[in-house]
């Protein structure tokens, strides 16, 4: 449910208004972060004014994320409680949702709850693999730091999808101009061409049948044209899942390019997860189980999870490395190079650090790549879509004669 709450300082009288979604007035009042020289009135939002709220109302963001566990990061090291903590993120987020999650765990630790447990009610927030590092850093006493590893590792991914969501701009302009080229074609240029071939019953190539079924398609049949729509929304709208299906996974790791940006963010993810796990003295063990449960790729989370049935058995890092090393793509020799390296030296915690840093700084690079990779593509495809226009318009044309002067009449002349 919706609140909205208004509050008002009492020594400028300036009004400010925020929506937070819960369930109670006493959680909308610690999710609006209301101060102690304010007061706050609170409203339910329901029926069409709650509709319109939802579907206009800001969406869940990375950058909510990283406002979230930087800053709870920040009161943890401090020392500040933590429900005061999370009472004190309610003015950094943004979303009514995180809000309304920001209250309802204060609520529940009020309660006399775990953090951890809390925290598995909001998977939005807390996925499974975030929700790991959290009961790993509870137990090790080490939550401050798990929440200041999540919030710049979510800061890195907030500035990947940055760079990657700007350089996509450029491309997504050109394609909806291409296609609504082709849609104004479709019901002023093409209609008029048809009735023309058809008079003069002129054979028509491929590309112009295609072109004029596409009109008669966006003319005669309308509706149609929602089907691929709806396809692509509901392709966006499931990505979250249908990227975690093993299938899709693994399809990934078949593509060109692709594949090595998955392998690189899998392994990034990982091998910090592990270093911090090792760095708040979890147990070897332990440490590889909860990696391989907050690996969002299935390969790198059945390598750590075999790592761990390795270690259990008396087994060595280095041992397991090689063993398992079929689970980690190309850079598999030198991933096991550096595990026997780490071992001899004594270098663990930093060499896993070292990995997940020259993967990052990878990824990092490519995003600020991203542009010139599309660039090329791009004018590939408007280079394709104008060919396919030009072609289908004005090759009947050189048959054209043909039809007005049949050779058989030509012939006759002479």
């Amino acid at each position: 449910m919706l609140k909205k709450v208004l509050i008002t300082n009492i020594h400028t009288g300036q009004k400010h208004e925020t929506m937070v979604d819960t369930d109670t007035n006493e959680k909308a009042l610690i999710g609006s972060g209301v101060g102690s020289n304010e007061t706050a009135v609170v409203e339910d939002v329901t029926g069409v004014d709650e509709t319109l709220q939802r579907l206009t109302m800001s969406k869940d963001s990375t950058v909510d994320k990283v406002a979230f566990f930087s800053g709870l990061a920040s009161c943890l090291e401090r020392n500040i409680g933590l429900i005061k903590s999370l009472q004190l993120q309610a003015n950094r987020v943004k979303t009514p949702k995180y809000r309304g999650i920001i209250a309802e765990l204060a609520y529940d630790l009020s309660i006399g709850e775990k953090f951890s447990d809390a925290a598995a009610k909001h998977p939005v927030l807390f996925p499974t693999e975030v929700l790991s590092l959290l009961i790993a850093g509870e137990e090790a006493g080490q939550l401050a730091n798990v929440c200041k590893r999540i919030g710049g590792a979510q800061k890195k991914t907030a500035r990947i999808i940055k760079k990657l969501k700007t350089g996509m701009i450029y491309p997504c302009i050109v394609m909806v101009m291409a296609v609504g080229v082709t849609i104004v074609m479709s019901f002023t240029l093409v209609p008029a061409m048809k009735n023309l071939y058809e008079s003069l019953h002129v054979a028509l190539p491929f590309g112009t049948r295609a072109l004029l079924f596409i009109s008669d398609t966006l003319i005669k049949r309308p509706w149609m044209v929602a089907i691929p729509i709806f396809a692509l929304v509901m392709l966006f709208k499931k990505w979250g899942k249908i990227s975690e299906t093993k299938t899709a996974q693994t399809v990934f790791l078949k593509l060109p390019i692709v594949s090595g940006l998955v392998r690189k963010s899998a392994a990034a993810v990982s091998f910090r997860c592990l270093a911090m796990l090792i760095e708040a003295n979890v147990r070897l063990s332990t440490a590889l189980q909860i990696t391989s449960s907050s690996s969002w790729h299935w390969h790198y989370s059945t390598f750590f999870s075999k790592m761990a049935e390795h270690i259990s058995i008396g087994g060595t890092m280095h041992e397991g490395f090689i063993m398992e090393s079929h689970w980690l793509g190309p850079d598999s020799r030198t991933l096991c190079g550096l595990i026997e390296l780490s071992a001899e030296t004594g270098t663990g915690t930093e060499m896993l650090n070292e990995i997940a840093n020259d993967y990052e700084d990878e990824l990092d690079s490519v995003a600020n790549q991203i542009d010139k990779i599309l660039e090329p593509l791009t004018i590939l495809f408007l280079g394709v879509v104008v060919g396919f226009l030009v072609y289908a318009i004005y090759a009947p044309i050189f048959s054209i004669g043909d039809a007005l002067l049949p050779k058989g009449n030509a012939s006759g002349k002479h």
